[in-house]
């Protein structure tokens, strides 16, 4: 009778588990890899998260704080995020397989869910360092951003654009927003270059702790950059201190999943996100420069099945 009572008990544990197992698998998992969180990414993909955990059936929800744009797209191509948010160039060169850029082989598994709001690069220095444009960072000690993030790609990209490298920098330092802003604060570095929405919190807490100047990136660099980069303006009053609009240069941001996401869940994260727009906009505003319309305006990467047929519902694509 032991016996027979130790094997029942065996069995069945072992169909509560195999239950538990189903139930499991039943459920779906949404990790949302974001950026530093006093970026824009990180308030947004919270803000997202909360709209999946909300509107889709049996899905639970993460955030993950991360160095942004290349580290999240490496991170979905190992399945280990299902949405992320990273700037247009460092897609392309992710399908590209641009070893420079981080990504030594072509990400294949990435898909598009929606070009959302462009990123402006914004540089700012120490009111005393006495810069007001890019041509004034020579010699300065600059923040250009984590390693090999989209920021640092940005930084990169455009001081090439002006016949520059970091070696012309007095002091390079690889550093999130947040570290950069401390490290101004403590008058450890001239400047910091940041790829984000406008009114970043990081930016917005420099400038209310000290002096500080917005320079300008002139036009001519993206004319010479070309697409996905083009001409911005940071308006006036967006920082404290900032009495005058900035000429910039901007980039589009997108949300990008991978191919082993399924159908249906694809489609509810791309519905979700455009039927709970004013949500996302409470989270940060940014998102109030996300549109339908705009959705697949220049999408580097072939999209998901399951945004396409979102798309397709709402007439814009065929």
């Amino acid at each position: 009778m032991i016996h027979f009572n130790t094997a029942l008990r065996g069995a069945l544990l072992a169909s509560v588990v195999a239950l538990g197992a189903t139930g499991a698998q039943a459920q779906n998992f949404v990790n949302v890899l974001t950026g530093g969180t006093s970026g824009v990414y990180y308030p947004l993909g919270v803000g997202l998260s909360n709209i999946y955990a909300e509107n889709i059936d049996k899905v639970r929800t993460q955030v993950q704080s991360t160095k942004a744009s290349v580290e999240n797209l490496n991170l979905l191509q190992d399945g280990r995020g299902e949405i992320a948010f990273s700037l247009g160039d460092s897609v392309a060169a992710a399908w590209a397989g641009n070893a420079e850029a981080g990504f030594p082989e072509k990400l294949d598994k990435l898909r598009g869910i929606a070009a959302i709001y462009p990123n402006y690069v914004q540089l700012v220095a120490l009111a005393e360092a006495g810069a007001t444009s890019l041509n004034d960072l020579p010699g300065k000690a600059v923040s250009v951003g984590a390693p090999a993030s989209g920021t640092e790609l940005n930084a990169r990209a455009i001081m090439g654009a002006a016949g520059m490298s970091y070696d012309d920098l007095g002091k390079t330092e690889y550093l999130p927003f947040a570290e950069s802003v401390e490290l101004m604060k403590n008058r450890q570095l001239d400047a910091t270059l940041q790829s984000a929405g406008l009114g970043v919190a990081s930016i917005r807490d420099l400038s209310t702790s000290v002096d500080i100047t917005v320079l300008e990136i002139p036009a001519s660099i993206a004319e010479t950059l070309g697409a996905p980069y083009q001409a911005a303006t940071i308006p006036a009053g967006t920082y404290d201190g900032q009495d005058a609009d900035v000429p910039t240069v901007a980039i589009s941001n997108y949300l990008i999943t991978h191919s082993d996401v399924s159908d249906d869940l694809a489609y509810e994260m791309t519905k979700q996100l455009f039927e709970n727009l004013e949500t996302l906009v409470s989270s940060h505003q940014a998102a109030a420069q996300i549109t339908l319309e705009g959705a697949l305006d220049g999408m580097p990467i072939p999209l998901h099945p399951g945004a396409e047929r979102f798309y397709k519902e709402q007439g814009l694509i065929d």
